[in-house]
């Protein structure tokens, strides 16, 4: 199992990104998969997660209205629209699955056992 995140970067406050995992070592017809991210001297936490299977998707409040998890199924890959960016957003974003969880929510609210490398994503003026 590979999961490559790309397209971080530095981005204004208000801001958007769009960040991509491209999945590699199963297919996006079961498992759950989701974005996490770490910032300096905090845990690391859930952004949005997606149930393969049924589309279904879970944001924490944070996320709402702001962020959208997606995927391609051809492309066998996940992305993460991130729109109206906070400084308080800079983090270290992580792709992250697990075989054993089909559920969005049970995803976020639990350590996932697959993860990408993180990608860095900046808020700043």
């Amino acid at each position: 199992v590979q999961l490559q995140a790309s397209g971080g970067g530095l981005v204004q406050p208000g801001g958007s990104l769009r960040l991509s995992c491209a999945v590699s070592g199963f297919a996006l017809d079961r498992p759950a998969i989701g974005w996490f991210r770490e910032a300096p001297g905090k845990e690391r936490e859930a952004v949005a997660c997606l149930s393969t299977w049924n589309d279904i998707t879970h944001y924490p409040d944070f996320a709402k209205g702001r962020f959208t998890i997606s995927s391609d199924k051809s492309k066998n890959s996940v992305y993460l629209q991130m729109d109206n960016l906070r400084p308080e957003d800079t983090a270290v974003y992580y792709c992250a699955a697990d075989l054993g969880h089909s559920s969005s929510y049970g995803l976020c609210h639990s350590r996932p056992s697959e993860w990408g490398q993180g990608t860095l994503v900046t808020v700043s003026s």
